[in-house]
């Protein structure tokens, strides 16, 4: 029996959905393009990267700009609907509907950590008696995501996200 390589194992990063809203794609209220919602720099110039830090939605295709002061922060949980940005409730741009439900993510960073994944035969989580260790983004995909069945569709549902970034 040989051992797995490296290349195949993937050890949970213990990587938070916080971690990933530093900036999120989401699709313009203006013109249904690719705009950004990122954080917005304070009076000093500084970039706060809190949850609660100052938003910014930028569209380049059309110009919209709206910023995010204070106010509610929603983290999507319905795995059989759209998702949306916490700030805004604005469509993320990726995202796409399978048979199973949602497969979306806030970034490229954040797509990229799924697919990793999902591809990887050997998945390495936390031990059961770390704290957090339901909190991680990978902890608390669907459980049809994370079946070794349903590998193909996800990657395929993946892949058909990144060519809708080719296409903008």
């Amino acid at each position: 029996m040989s051992p797995i390589s490296t290349h195949q194992r993937f050890r949970d990063p213990r990587s938070t959905g916080y971690d990933f809203l530093a900036s999120v794609l989401v699709r313009c209220p203006g013109c249904e393009q690719v705009a950004h919602v990122e954080t917005a720099p304070d009076l000093a110039g500084v970039h706060d990267q809190g949850l609660f830090a100052p938003r910014r939605l930028v569209c380049r295709g059309c110009g919209t700009a709206k910023e995010w002061i204070r106010g509610r922060v929603a983290l999507h949980r319905d795995p059989h609907k759209p998702a949306a940005d916490p700030y805004f409730d604005i469509r993320l741009w990726l995202q796409i509907e399978t048979r199973h439900g949602w497969v979306w993510a806030y970034n490229l960073e954040h797509l990229d950590l799924i697919g990793r994944f999902v591809q990887a035969p050997l998945r390495e989580g936390i031990p059961w008696h770390e704290p957090g260790r339901r909190m991680t983004v990978l902890a608390r995909l669907p459980v049809w995501m994370q079946r070794a069945k349903n590998r193909d569709e996800v990657m395929r549902a993946i892949a058909r996200i990144h060519a809708s970034m080719v296409r903008t």
